[in-house]
């Protein structure tokens, strides 16, 4: 196994997670978004269905990254995986501007 193909599981793990947590466990995301004195407000099963949507998102991204990680040589070529590491960074580096300024 490479430092790519490494590099391509770790995404797989991190795309696989943010598919369970967004869509196996919506009732516990929808906790994390919405204050605990919100969640009777009638908009909270929007909340549960909308986050269903990034789940879905990310479990492509998964399987993609797994695929590469652990399936035959597709994209083997240098530039083909530049292109592939270079799509991954920018999925990982939207995810993590837009949440920063819920961390900050």
């Amino acid at each position: 196994m490479t430092a790519i193909d490494i590099v391509f599981l770790l995404n797989g793990l991190w795309f696989s997670a943010a598919f369970i947590q967004f869509s196996i466990a919506q009732a516990n995301t929808a906790k994390i978004l919405v204050p605990r004195e919100a969640r009777d407000n009638p908009l909270v099963p929007t909340v549960k269905a909308s986050v269903a949507f990034l789940g879905g998102m990310n479990f492509a991204l998964a399987a993609l990254a797994l695929y590469l990680a652990t399936g035959p040589a597709l994209f083997a070529g240098p530039g083909e995986r530049r292109i592939l590491l270079v799509f991954f960074a920018l999925a990982n580096f939207s995810q993590f501007v837009f949440n920063l300024p819920i961390l900050a």
